[in-house]
């Protein structure tokens, strides 16, 4: 495993000195994202330029950015899934394997269908965010501290302390998202509408971590060469037990800080 992912690094670095945008994208100072022992929800939406419903979900998901509980009561990421492309228009931001995510979800809830937009709490389907201004108060006991740093935004160390150590593995999922999208769309149910996005996940890693006693560790690479020159970018990062879906615990931060609207 830790071949893979220096080999990952090495091409990644090649190709960011090639197209002169590492300088650009790494930060001059380390980073340091961490949680607190109690659990901090993973907020996850679904959701596609195709879909006529949701800008309003994608609206009040934006308006988060600005809350004061962000990365620290929550963390959120917009996922935008790739059924609903069609001839006529194409979600820049779509992919297969976020349609994936939410069917496995789906399959755990036992659901018959999916469909947008569709909120995901912590692992559970989540369907009333528009009586809420925020999300739910954190909830449940103390389950362990999770923290990500890196020198350069790029390479990235992570540890998870749980509370309780167990005999069990973990596993951490990082998301690389761009913020300040405006979209002119051309097709679909949204012809003619402008679409603003934000927390738009560009790149979605899964990487197994080790164990050292009782305190799981992990490495992982974030690759920004899909968009970027974006104005911002940031990161959520979450552990789950290997082979779980439910968040156990999340963290993340701006790796360029959001430009005033």
């Amino acid at each position: 495993m830790q071949n893979q992912i220096y080999a990952r690094w090495n091409k990644i670095v090649a190709a960011l000195i090639l197209t002169g945008t590492l300088v650009a994208n790494a930060q001059a100072t380390p980073l340091r994202f961490q949680s607190g022992a109690k659990p901090v929800p993973l907020l996850e939406l679904y959701t596609s330029e195709g879909c006529s419903s949701c800008p309003a979900a994608e609206a009040w998901l934006g308006r988060l950015k600005d809350s004061p509980g962000l990365w620290r009561d929550f963390s959120p990421i917009a996922l935008h899934v790739h059924y609903w492309d069609s001839p006529s228009w194409r979600d820049h931001w779509s992919a297969p394997e976020y349609t994936e995510r939410q069917r496995s979800y789906a399959e755990a809830w036992h659901a018959a269908n999916i469909y947008t937009p569709c909120f995901v709490l912590q692992g559970k389907e989540w369907s009333d965010w528009v009586l809420h201004r925020s999300v739910p108060a954190t909830t449940g006991e103390d389950i362990g501290v999770l923290a990500v740093n890196s020198t350069n935004a790029l390479l990235w160390q992570a540890t998870f302390v749980p509370v309780k150590p167990a005999d069990r593995r973990y596993e951490i999922h990082a998301a690389l998202l761009a913020g300040g999208l405006d979209s002119e769309v051309r097709g679909g149910e949204n012809e003619g509408r402008r679409l603003h996005h934000e927390f738009v996940v560009l790149d979605l890693i899964q990487i197994g971590m080790g164990d050292h006693r009782g305190v799981a560790h992990g490495k992982f690479i974030l690759d920004p060469r899909r968009f970027p020159n974006e104005k911002t970018l940031a990161m959520t990062v979450w552990v789950t037990v290997a082979g779980e879906m439910t968040p156990l615990q999340s963290t993340g931060g701006w790796l360029t800080p959001p430009v005033p609207q």
